[in-house]
């Protein structure tokens, strides 16, 4: 029964998300069986460049460090604010949603150059997040049941819970930076005098993604349950 369950909220998954996490905890539950080394995985731009490891431009999205709290933390997070902005804004448009990663992954790449950073899974979550929260800016939240505040403030939450269990606050940062660029780009610049889209979602994407898109199969996160975690409280919209 257990398993049926899983298996129908499994499917039900739009396909972005499905596929994101999917890779994700396999790549972690490789590392964690001995199958993969870490040191295969990190970004490495001289290995890159030098010796064609191109995988590891992928790779260093893809694993949150060993099971423990920080994996889950860090797959809750990537599954529930990925699923809602899949089935929220981008619903039906499964193509920009791509298009969102490809320019978060870029974006994330281009810091790690020039910031040592190893692993980017970590601050994709924090872009996800940011996104999400500018987008649903009306949404209260609560912070486990302590601290209630509403939804554009949730990256400076996790910013603040980084420091405290000792993470490094760069990475979240990072993510805030790369998820305030797409926003302006797609949300605030096109709405100004003069503006327009700068980001363009490329045909054969569209082609790929949007024909083959249902939306009657897609079952939407319920609006008043979009708190992701929800932090022993439910939270409501004002």
């Amino acid at each position: 029964m257990a398993y049926q369950t899983f298996r129908q909220e499994y499917l039900h998954m739009p396909v972005v998300t499905r596929a994101y996490t999917t890779v994700c905890v396999l790549t972690t539950l490789s590392v964690q069986l001995d199958l993969v080394s870490p040191f295969q995985l990190y970004f490495n731009p001289i290995l890159i460049i030098r010796q064609y490891q191109l995988w590891r431009l992928i790779t260093t999205f893809l694993f949150f460090g060993t099971i423990g709290f920080n994996f889950f933390f860090n797959i809750i997070f990537t599954y529930r604010y990925c699923r809602m902005l899949e089935e929220g804004s981008f619903r039906g448009k499964t193509a920009d949603f791509v298009m969102m990663f490809i320019f978060g992954g870029i974006c994330l790449i281009i810091f790690a150059f020039f910031m040592n950073l190893l692993f980017l899974g970590h601050a994709f979550t924090i872009m996800l997040v940011y996104v999400w929260s500018r987008r649903n800016p009306l949404i209260r939240m609560s912070f486990f049941g302590l601290l209630n505040f509403q939804a554009p403030y949730l990256p400076w939450v996790l910013l603040g819970f980084s420091v405290l269990i000792g993470n490094a606050v760069w990475v979240d940062l990072i993510g805030m930076a790369v998820g305030h660029m797409y926003y302006f780009a797609e949300d605030v610049f096109p709405q100004q005098i003069g503006g327009f889209r700068i980001l363009k979602t490329p045909y054969f994407l569209k082609i790929i993604f949007d024909t083959h898109s249902n939306d009657s199969e897609d079952t939407p996160l319920a609006e008043d349950r979009p708190g992701g975690f929800n932090w022993g409280q439910v939270p409501n919209i004002q």
